[in-house]
């Protein structure tokens, strides 16, 4: 069969029907709802062939500084054209300067490495059934008041700006927090997502915060699916585990810097449990 002619468009919410289509053809779990979440955050393109939509990345920009790169999808009967390819190199162009960051399969992991992208951990993803479990006493649901904090809190532990991320968040997740003297100091985010909900992200000082806000929202979902993506390095996965949320898979976490003398800056005060809060 000869190939159709395929071209690059700018993604609109015409084309995510097709997007989801094809993010479920890969084993996704996203919904067009979580597509409209992340392309109204993200300057997107897809790849058609004769209408049909073949391909699909997205660039969602933190601030001036920083864009995560994500659903990057070439529809199987399309791979080997070099579209994979084309999609990625747009995407970064459109980051400009920005640090990109991603989570690579082992299959994507050779082109990434060719564009400049370099491994700086794991990601392991959990889920399964929520389990009955007491809610800690010291965790409560955040109020309106706490936006700011929240969005303050979140750019302290990723080191960059998300808070057009946060603010959409806002509209959609409930968060879990953990207050000193009436001050919010850690936080955990839940939303639907998928087939049930998705915990993250969660910004805590400690490992014993961590747990303790996924309790909370553990204790308040209990009966339904939850998912929660993650770093490796938390060392949070037997935990996890014992909470009965399986380990399913994960993916390689990569960054790409594109001026060498930016540096990544991280609060010292703040955990940075899960980063990847798009999902």
């Amino acid at each position: 069969m000869t190939p159709g002619r395929v071209t690059f468009k700018t993604m609109t919410t015409e084309h995510l029907n097709d997007a989801v289509e094809l993010s479920r053809h890969v084993g996704w779990p996203h919904r067009r709802e979580d597509w409209e979440l992340m392309q109204s955050l993200s300057q997107g393109l897809v790849v058609q062939e004769e209408g049909r939509v073949v391909g699909t990345i997205l660039m969602t920009p933190y601030g001036d500084d920083a864009a995560s790169v994500n659903m990057v999808i070439v529809d199987a009967a399309m791979r080997g054209r070099g579209l994979g390819r084309k999609l990625m190199e747009e995407a970064l162009t459109k980051a400009g300067e920005r640090t990109c960051y991603l989570v690579a399969t082992q299959e994507g992991l050779p082109l990434y490495e060719k564009l400049g992208f370099v491994v700086t951990g794991k990601i392991v993803q959990h889920q399964g059934m929520a389990p009955s479990a007491d809610a800690p006493a010291h965790v409560s649901w955040g109020e309106d008041g706490d936006h700011a904090r929240l969005v303050a809190l979140d750019c302290a532990a990723f080191g960059h700006d998300r808070s057009a991320l946060m603010n959409s968040l806002c509209e959609r997740a409930k968060f879990a927090v953990i207050r000193d003297a009436g001050d919010v100091q850690a936080f955990a985010a839940i939303r639907r997502f998928g087939r049930g909900l998705v915990i993250g992200p969660v910004v805590a000082r400690t490992l014993h915060e961590a747990r303790c806000l996924i309790d909370f929202l553990l204790a308040d979902s209990a009966g339904e699916f939850v998912r929660i993506d993650t770093n490796e390095s938390t060392a949070l996965g037997e935990w996890l585990i014992r909470r009965g949320l399986a380990h399913v898979g994960g993916g390689v976490t990569m960054r790409r810097i594109a001026d060498e003398p930016k540096v990544e800056i991280r609060s010292h005060q703040t955990y940075a449990l899960v980063s990847q809060a798009l999902g």
